[in-house]
C-alpha cells in the first residue's frame, strides 16, 4: 500500500495567479470558477488557497475537445 503521507510531500502547490497564468485566464476568473466549482479543485491553508500542480494538469486533461459542436 502507498504511503500518503510522502506522497504529499512531494506536491507542487500553485498560487491563484500561477495558475492564472498557466491556463491564459484572469486571476478574477480562477476565483469565478473557485465560486461555482467549474475550475480545477483547491487547497486552504489557512487563508491562503493554493492549487496542487496535479490537480490543474488533470482539470486540464479534462478540458479537452475535439469540436465545437456536440
Amino acid at each position: 500500500m502507498a504511503d500518503h503521507s510522502s506522497a504529499r510531500s512531494n506536491s507542487v502547490f500553485l498560487t491563484e495567479l500561477q495558475v492564472a497564468d498557466m491556463i491564459c485566464q484572469s486571476p478574477r476568473t480562477i476565483q469565478k470558477w473557485r465560486l461555482t466549482g467549474c475550475g480545477p479543485c483547491f487547497h486552504k491553508f489557512g487563508q491562503s488557497v493554493r492549487y496542487s500542480l496535479d490537480d490543474v494538469n488533470v482539470w486540464v486533461a479534462r478540458q479537452r475537445v475535439s469540436r465545437t459542436s456536440r
